[in-house]
């Protein structure tokens, strides 16, 4: 997906998680039909629905982590905030 002209991947439509695949410093994308500034680095995650502490983190349809804080739509998702 494009938005603004920068690149993510969304690959499932239970995933919570984009994933960067450019390096553009920051774009607007709609997340729960609310627009969400990203400013994550390429090929990192960032949330695209708000994940509350203790949620899984969902990537490609499975559970690749969960929350340790309540995470924002545009957060960078990452070992800061996950497990």
């Amino acid at each position: 997906m494009t938005e603004q002209g920068r690149a993510f991947l969304v690959l499932h439509p239970d995933d919570n998680v984009a994933t960067m695949i450019d390096s553009r410093e920051q774009v607007s994308v709609l997340a729960d039909g609310r627009p969400v500034d990203l400013g994550v680095a390429f090929g990192h995650k960032c949330a695209i629905t708000p994940i509350p502490a203790g949620t899984p983190i969902i990537k490609y349809g499975v559970a690749i982590g969960q929350s340790l804080i309540d995470i924002r739509p545009g957060e960078h998702v990452h070992v800061h905030n996950c497990r």
